[in-house]
């Protein structure tokens, strides 16, 4: 099951991070014409979450609209066949904002383009689709049942739907519910249980035995030891006289009362477990939690991948459309290849599209997984954006390096395994030495054909009781064996004390692995956030030129295609940066901050 986990999660990453953006490359310039034209506009300054302003029409007036951070579904864009259109809408770049437009105006642009819901996809005939996690026919009838219903009494209301898990609640449920946790919290239960039978290792052990057999003959004199009062009960006959049983019972323990520190150091060994069995517990709600917050983010990039794709499917169309009225106006500035062209990219970004969808599916059913849902259920995940709303700087490597020995739990269960076999080594050092303590033991036995002797001189083992309490001394001689064992306990220890070094060093190479591509993604988010406003002032300025009928097709193509490329790297840093904190986090031992 956790090799199966570890694949889903790393398949999401793969799909989420790789197809989050097109990946478009300009086209060469054609006879008499540019490259393909593609282009968006900008609004002003910007943040991600949000559909940002778009041009209307044919009017040339820009006019702003308030993005929205609950995606809508728009139909697919469909290849266009080179009839021109009059009038058509002038591409314009996708801008995001927090709660409000920019405040810039671009050219004609299209509509407001909503990114398609996490739950449904479009067609390109502009009708809805069954989303990859279709609904079962059962729900379907539930549904209809509900809506039948005029008003449904409080008690008997059904329970609301559950609201979306943030990503704090999901590295919660996963380190609560995953199952490694489970089988750690099994394996420190055992541990405890190894520790409680270390700490009553003084207790005696009571051998107790108790029986009953027959026949016995009959053995009858005065009681003193004198000789048989019946004939029956002298041997070597067949005349056993009046047969009987006899019942018995004998025990014996012994106490412990000076071991040479043994039984001390069996205690400290056996300690050692629950502490052993804790730190391997936080280590798997530490797995458990990373896991979560890489299907967290892998949702969140493939969901902003989708959003943007659409929003690329889009502009291609509407400059599809305005090549196809330039060329019925039959204008210089373009050629039949560019129709062919943003066709061609049109294609492309379909493609990309539909990888991304699937990337998110399977970065929410890894969601479900970790967050131990109901096979069958769907997890709604909260809509957030990769990029931080306030700017938190990774500690340094030196900080990193000293929470990580402080916190990680490698270091405690590695320390507790040393202790453990310090004790064993002792033990057998100590196991020369013989045991002193106090014996107690116990013969009871009656016979019902015998009698009972009361002279202490007399043997009587039909009918015996003795009891008594004595110091022993319990040891062996097997010097041989007790020296190979002293050896290999020995070598257990060093072995465990160059582990310690390998475990000490290897975690200061991950930490500043770790560290060290948190801060190259910070640079390169921060890079890509920059070059992405300027490219969506480049996309602003083509496209005037290109509307103007100043500037050609491939300088409009360059610059849309510079824009989403760009854009999609910024969201791949931006996840990077986020998967950084939360793996910084479980390298270093430390939970994760609010926010990340």
């Amino acid at each position: 099951m956790r090799r199966h986990l570890d694949r889903g999660v790393a398949v999401a990453l793969v799909l989420a991070g790789g197809l989050s953006a097109a990946q478009l490359t300009p086209g060469s310039a054609g006879q008499g014409g540019g490259s393909t034209p593609g282009t968006t506009g900008t609004s002003g300054s910007s943040t991600p979450g949000t559909t940002g302003t778009t041009g209307s029409g044919q009017s040339g007036t820009g006019t702003g609209t308030t993005g929205s951070p609950t995606p809508t579904p728009t139909p697919t864009p469909t290849p266009s066949t080179g009839t021109p259109t009059p009038g058509a809408a002038a591409p314009q770049a996708p801008a995001t904002s927090t709660g409000s437009t920019g405040g810039t105006t671009l050219p004609p642009g299209p509509p407001t383009i909503a990114p398609e819901t996490v739950d449904s996809s479009t067609n390109p005939s502009g009708g809805r689709t069954v989303s990859p996690a279709p609904m079962r026919e059962t729900a379907r009838e539930a549904q209809q049942a509900k809506e039948g219903v005029a008003q449904v009494p409080d008690a008997d209301a059904p329970p609301a739907k559950a609201a979306p898990l943030t990503l704090a609640q999901l590295v919660e449920r996963a380190r609560a519910t995953d199952s490694r946790v489970e089988e750690a919290s099994a394996e420190l239960r055992k541990f405890q249980a190894l520790y409680k039978q270390a700490k009553w290792a003084w207790f005696p052990k009571f051998e107790i035995s108790v029986g009953a057999g027959g026949p016995v003959p009959e053995a009858r004199n005065d009681g003193v030891g004198g000789p048989p009062t019946t004939e029956a009960s002298y041997e070597g006959d067949w005349n056993l006289g009046r047969v009987g049983m006899t019942v018995f019972s004998s025990g014996n323990a012994v106490l412990p009362l000076y071991t040479f520190g043994k039984l001390t150091a069996l205690e400290k060994a056996g300690a050692q477990g629950p502490i052993l069995g804790a730190a391997l517990r936080e280590r798997a709600q530490d797995e458990a939690g990373f896991q979560a917050a890489q299907a967290y983010f892998s949702y969140q990039l493939a969901r902003s991948g989708v959003q943007q794709l659409e929003e690329v499917s889009k502009r291609l169309e509407d400059a599809a459309e305005r090549i196809a009225a330039l060329l019925k106006e039959e204008s210089p500035q373009v050629t039949q290849v560019d129709t062919y062209k943003v066709r061609f990219f049109r294609q492309i970004v379909e493609a990309k599209k539909a990888e991304a969808i699937q990337g998110r599916a399977l970065a929410l059913t890894a969601i479900g997984v970790l967050a131990n849902a109901t096979p069958g259920a769907s997890v709604d995940v909260v809509e957030e954006e990769l990029a931080p709303e306030a700017e938190v700087q990774p500690p340094s490597l030196e900080r990193a390096v000293a929470l990580a020995e402080q916190y990680r739990p490698e270091f405690t269960a590695i320390a507790a395994g040393i202790v453990a076999r310090e004790s064993e080594v002792l033990i057998r050092e100590r196991s020369y030495f013989p045991d002193l303590g106090l014996a107690g033991f116990y013969d009871v036995r009656f016979t019902t054909s015998a009698t009972r002797q009361r002279s202490p001189f007399a043997y009587d083992p039909y009918n015996d009781r003795t009891a008594g309490l004595g110091l022993v001394m319990r040891g062996t001689f097997d010097i041989p064996i007790k020296d190979a064992q002293l050896d290999q306990a020995r070598a257990e220890l060093d072995k465990l004390r160059a582990q310690e070094k390998q475990i000490r060093a290897g975690i200061r190479l991950e930490v500043a692995k770790v560290h060290g591509e948190l801060v190259a993604a910070w640079s390169r988010a921060r890079a890509y956030t920059d070059a992405e406003k300027s490219a969506r002032r480049w996309v602003t300025s083509a496209f005037a030129a290109f509307d103007l009928g100043t500037g050609e097709t491939r300088d409009l193509v360059d610059a849309f295609t510079a824009y989403a490329q760009v854009t999609g790297d910024r969201s791949k840093s931006w996840f990077d940066v986020r998967l950084g904190m939360a793996a910084l986090a479980r390298v270093t031992g430390t939970p994760p901050a609010p926010g990340e």
